[in-house]
């Protein structure tokens, strides 16, 4: 009796064994479904030069789909696209008000008016600086996968 009982027991054990992995295995299809379709929505956001979009989409995505690991590698490479993207776009900007600025400073009158002058444009030579480091950093990890 007490064999019946252990039998019974280990069949019962592998019995559920078996469907926490089904319902696992079926739990994650679903997820992957659903990643990939907000990877599509990321995609089609930054083919459309929406880039800050893309990020965010990508951002929902990580947060509600932390299974999805295949997905979450592809959305990587995309988040990487898309910051390098948004990065050269600020850094056009940023070189123009430089370029800008410096013509004024270079024009002003008194020490006072190019002191003034002086601290906007050594901003904005500071930040240009960051901007294209930022931009050396995600082409060196682009270039590690």
């Amino acid at each position: 009796m007490y064999i019946c009982i252990m039998k019974r027991m280990k069949m019962f054990i592998l019995l559920s064994l078996v469907a926490a992995w089904w319902g696992f295995v079926s739990c994650e299809n679903k997820n992957d479904k659903g990643a990939e379709a907000s990877y599509a929505v990321a995609l089609q956001l930054f083919e459309q030069g929406k880039y800050r979009a893309c990020l965010d989409s990508i951002t929902l995505l990580r947060d509600k789909f932390p299974q999805a690991i295949e997905v979450r590698r592809q959305a990587l490479k995309l988040w990487q696209d898309a910051s390098l993207k948004l990065t050269q776009e600020d850094i056009a900007r940023t070189d123009s008000a430089l370029q800008a600025v410096t013509k004024l400073y270079e024009e002003a009158k008194t020490i006072r008016e190019r002191n003034f002058i002086g601290i906007v444009k050594d901003s904005l030579q500071i930040r240009y600086d960051a901007l294209c480091g930022t931009v050396r950093v995600i082409h060196r990890r682009q270039q590690e996968k």
